[in-house]
């Protein structure tokens, strides 16, 4: 149903932005091509996500503490229930807790990842979110934004995101919301959204959103995985029932991508923000945005090359 909604115009030529092997269709590499997205039906099963849900509730009682975690909450929750699920919104950069880390090399994600990566894949940047319930204050609100904002490597066909829904993900309890086609676009300014009090750390978005663009809501069985372009538009809007609506994440990339420097690009200012935080959290005095990725990077399939 998902893909219904969105047309999809067959062209000649060379396939740009997936690679040639005998797994995808080629309707499916059409898709893609065409809208920067594909869906696939409950790819990862129901044992190893309730696997993760237990760790994630594990981390959040503090019974693991994983080294380089990023744990985040909704801080005006805090005083009425601790540090628990009830409070933290996301866990970034899990990559050194082997159990949420086993996502990024399951064999039925990898596979798919190396139609977008090729065969040397790196798994780069890792998330659970939470999204809590939050009718009303509109924080866990993700404004529209491409990814590829945040990622100091090209180039960015090599690039993939593979994003699991832990529950259903619909309208009400904020799902994934795409603007087909946006992936042939160039990366545009980014920045905190004009929201009084309703923006959270690094939830940076587009500047300038052209609203004409249709969207497309990702409607998502328990299990069900989309991988989507760094530069494909998207979001997520609130969650408006009383649940938690939890999806996990990898942003994978070909080992053969390589490091740019921002320094006067649109970059530049998340560069300085970054380097501020991990200055803070780790009491260091200086840090280069490559050693921050360099941190984050896994080999989990093939051979590192220049990640």
């Amino acid at each position: 149903p998902t893909s219904a909604q969105v047309s999809v115009v067959p062209h000649s030529g060379r396939f740009r932005y997936t690679l040639d092997n005998d797994l995808l269709t080629t309707e499916q590499r059409q898709f893609y091509e065409d809208n920067g997205y594909l869906l696939i039906k409950n790819l990862v099963s129901d044992e190893d996500i309730e696997r993760f849900r237990k760790e994630f509730t594990r981390i959040c009682k503090r019974e693991v503490k994983p080294p380089g975690v990023m744990i985040m909450k909704d801080e005006s929750l805090r005083s009425q229930f601790g540090q628990s699920e009830k409070v933290v919104n996301k866990v970034q950069d899990f990559q050194e807790d082997e159990e949420l880390f086993r996502y990024c090399t399951l064999p039925e994600v990898l596979k798919y990842v190396e139609c977008f990566t090729g065969p040397n894949i790196m798994a780069m940047h890792t998330m659970l979110i939470n999204k809590l319930p939050d009718s009303d204050k509109q924080t866990f609100l993700h404004p529209m934004h491409q990814d590829l904002h945040y990622f100091p490597f090209r180039p960015a066909s090599r690039i993939v995101c593979a994003w699991t829904a832990m529950e259903r993900a619909h309208q009400d309890n904020g799902c994934l919301v795409v603007q087909p086609g946006t992936h042939r676009t160039a990366l545009k300014p980014h920045g905190y959204p004009e929201w009084e009090g309703k923006t959270n750390k690094l939830f940076h978005g587009l500047l300038e959103e052209d609203e004409k663009i249709p969207k497309v809501h990702l409607v998502m069985e328990k299990g069900d995985t989309v991988f989507f372009h760094p530069l494909l538009i998207h979001g997520s809007g609130i969650n408006r029932t009383s649940g938690f609506r939890k999806s996990i994440s990898c942003h994978f990339a070909s080992s053969e991508c390589h490091y740019i420097d921002v320094k006067n690009t649109i970059q530049e200012h998340l560069e300085k923000e970054l380097q501020e935080m991990v200055c803070k959290k780790y009491n260091a005095t200086s840090v280069e945005l490559k050693d921050i990725w360099n941190f984050r990077a896994r080999l989990v399939q093939g051979e590192r090359i220049n990640l």
